[in-house]
């Protein structure tokens, strides 16, 4: 093997790995019921149509204040229609064996606040609800100010304007998106049931939570889930995770930028059972607690001549602290330079945050998370960041659901994106010449659709670097390319969680990124995201659509063949004086005339294939063929039926749904991979099979509209314009 290809003949077998976890997590999603703006469960994937981030900032606050300045203006309280104050709202798999109350915080008590003295962890305890991973999440996000009140908006009030409606931004495949909720909260014994502050009458917590069970359709989505899916939600970044015994040699240097560019991270030891939960080691550290990572350094040791790597550490409990190595009055200190010292110890401006050093942390810790920030985080922040490619797509069933590298025959029918790194590393380790990028496959709308029985789907991805020769040409790379060569880079398994996420150092150059299901036919939608230190371009490989001119060839008069001679007196017959047939003579024609043909096992063509049959063929619109008419479209037929029988291997007549790209390129046709999902959801049974009826109709049809297409395009130049009657003459007569 030579640079990841295999020179001989013989198929490349790559083992795929995969992981599945037990999950307990559900969800639901009421109806739309209204015409309300901005965000009910299923309006959320097109609440944003600009692209403009600020436009997008300035449409949302408007909905929210004209909505907000209406009921104020109507002094009446706002009631929210999509989430209303019911069960539904609550639970969808049981009904709850209390009865809740939904009240608004001025019936539960006195002076009712949204934020008391800034918002911050102690705001966050939980209720009777199993989201402790939310909760973590939030508490993560009152260490960084400017996103927690990007989240939050601050400017809410039960005082000034008030009308018992509030609102929350939360990142959602690729969009900020703006939830509105009234302020009715479930209760019990005028009690909050979920989440709420240790301070009575402060909200902002609880009206936060049920945004985000209504984003999610239910209160009982949010009952177990992943801390990173929270923190992406809230901050539209990309998590990383890190068993730190298995992280890579460059972590300081990874963490060093991610934090240049504003990422957030925690840390956390493991436990191995329920008793050692919060539990101290010898040196103060707390088992099975999230610690966040405020900073690193790098001092120079005087005496030793040598260089100390430090890292700067935050308990939100703040009053549990490293006893260590470089604790507050160790004699570390005295180590360093004054300088550095003064310069360090001036950073630690609260008592929750410490120093150690970084083997320490390494030796100490066992996971490692970061979510890292898109530049459309934190517009106002001036520092460095990831470029950042965002590609949406879907997995369809038959189609372009070809499962992973287990399943050669499919794999390479899945959607592929082209992905181009020409600007390497500012500053690589080692001095490598390398490009860093971390690729991110994230599966849409899985929690909403619980209700429905959906589970996440397990997913994953292989990298394959473009040989030079096909390089710049961004078409769908075929079945023998995969069969052939090695992937440059997956990731390590395939795990049924809402992301997979992988770092990857990859010399400049051009590849494929191919994101999969594990098992071939399960259907989805996803987001791929690359994030890249430097430029980096990604887009679909797609073929461009357009139809070879080998079809006309089959126009040409030729002289006529015996068999013309043998069908031209069944014509004849069934036609009449006027030698012309209609769409029921031709199915009856063409019954006969397949009867004569036992290399095609057919009963016939349905009528609606017959009708399409005419549409395509009738050049006289007369809605009837005549006999030349019929010779042509007999000879079409008969040169499909050759690219069929290659590709009906076991004589079934019929072929895989996933071999009908090759059948539609070998045809002369070249369509791109959403052409591909609708010929498979049209014409392929339950089997994923499609049968010579419905293989011919999907021929004629192809043929048909591309005529069609080149006939209304009178300068050549790839746009047609129709009127509504000519679009209804196209479309009711194909």
């Amino acid at each position: 093997m030579e640079n990841g290809e295999y020179k001989g003949k013989e198929p490349l077998v790559e083992d795929t790995k995969v992981k599945v976890l037990f999950e307990t997590e559900a969800s639901s999603g009421p109806d739309e019921k209204a015409d309300y703006p901005n965000l009910g469960s299923n309006s959320i994937y097109s609440a944003i149509l600009s692209r403009n981030e600020a436009v997008k900032d300035a449409r949302r606050l408007k909905t929210f204040l004209e909505l907000r300045d209406k009921y104020v203006k109507k002094s009446v309280v706002f009631e929210d229609p999509l989430f209303p104050a019911n069960d539904s709202s609550l639970f969808y798999s049981h009904k709850p064996s209390i009865k809740f109350e939904w009240k608004r915080p001025s019936e539960i008590c006195e002076n009712p606040q949204f934020i008391i003295d800034g918002a911050n962890r102690t705001d966050i305890c939980q209720g009777e609800l199993g989201d402790c991973w939310l909760l973590a999440a939030i508490a993560c996000l009152t260490v960084n100010e400017k996103l927690l009140y990007r989240v939050v908006p601050s400017d809410q009030s039960f005082t000034e304007n008030y009308a018992g409606i509030f609102h929350f931004q939360f990142w959602r495949y690729g969009e900020w998106i703006d939830v509105i909720v009234d302020d009715r909260l479930p209760t019990f014994n005028n009690q909050l049931v979920f989440t709420k502050s240790f301070r009575k009458n402060e909200f902002w917590s609880a009206l936060f939570e049920k945004a985000y069970a209504k984003l999610h359709g239910s209160y009982e989505a949010l009952k177990g889930g992943n801390t990173l899916e929270a923190m992406e939600d809230f901050t539209g970044g990309v998590t990383e995770f890190f068993e730190l015994s298995e992280a890579p040699k460059d972590l300081y240097s990874i963490m060093r930028k991610a934090l240049e560019r504003g990422s957030l991270m925690g840390c956390s030891i493991d436990v191995t059972s329920a008793q050692e939960m919060e539990t101290r080691t010898a040196q103060g550290l707390v088992r099975g607690h999230a610690y966040s990572i405020i900073g690193l350094a790098e001092c120079d040791e005087v005496a030793k001549n040598t260089k100390v790597r430090l890292i700067r550490l935050r308990n939100p409990w703040g009053r549990v602290l490293w006893k260590g190595p470089w604790s507050a009055n160790s004699k570390e200190w005295s180590t360093i330079s004054i300088a550095d010292r003064e310069n360090l110890k001036k950073q630690t401006v609260e008592e929750s945050e410490f120093w150690m050093s970084f083997n320490d942390f390494m030796r100490n810790f066992t996971k490692l998370e970061m979510c890292n920030l898109t530049p459309d985080t934190l517009e106002c922040e001036e520092r460095n960041s990831w470029t950042v490619s965002v590609n949406e797509g879907r997995w369809v069933r038959g189609s372009s659901a070809g499962g992973c590298r287990n399943f050669p025959d499919t794999f390479w029918t899945n959607p592929q994106y082209r992905l181009q790194l020409y600007e390497e590393d500012d500053d690589p380790e080692n001095g490598e010449v390398v490009c860093t990028v971390v690729v991110a496959l994230m599966q849409k709308g899985r929690r909403m659709q619980r209700h429905q029985g959906a589970r996440f789907l397990t997913i994953g991805f292989s990298i394959y670097e473009v040989p030079k020769e096909m390089r710049g040409q961004n078409q769908h790379l075929q079945k023998d390319f995969f069969l052939y060569t090695a992937s440059k880079a997956k990731c390590k398994t395939y795990i049924n969680l809402r992301e997979v996420t992988e770092r990857f150092r990859l010399p400049p150059g051009e590849y494929i990124v191919i994101p999969t299901t594990f098992e071939p036919h399960q259907e989805g939608e996803f987001t791929l995201r690359v994030f890249s230190e430097k430029q980096n371009t990604s887009e679909e490989a797609e073929n461009t659509i357009g139809s070879d001119q080998m079809q006309r060839k089959l126009l040409e008069p030729e002289e006529e063949t015996e068999e013309e001679k043998q069908f031209r007196a069944i014509f004849k017959q069934i036609s009449g004086d006027d030698m012309q047939i209609c769409a029921n003579e031709l199915k009856t024609i063409m019954k006969n005339v397949l009867s004569k043909h036992t290399e095609i096992k057919s009963e016939g063509f349905s009528l609606e294939t017959c009708r399409s049959m005419i549409a395509l063929m009738d050049t006289d619109g007369t809605g009837k063929l005549n006999l030349q008419e019929f010779k042509h479209l007999w000879k079409k037929i008969k040169a499909w039926q050759v690219i069929f029988k290659q590709y009906d291997k076991n004589k079934s007549c019929s072929i895989s749904s996933f071999e009908m790209r090759n059948a539609v390129n070998d045809a002369g046709f070249h369509l791109n991979n959403q052409l591909y999902n609708i010929i498979a959801m049209r014409y392929a049974d339950e089997k994923l099979n499609i049968d010579f009826d419905s293989y011919i109709c999907c021929f004629v049809r192809l043929e048909g509209m591309f005529r069609a297409f080149n006939a209304f395009d009178k300068d050549g130049d790839g746009i047609i314009k129709l009127n509504v009657l000519e679009w209804l003459q196209l479309t009711m007569y194909s």
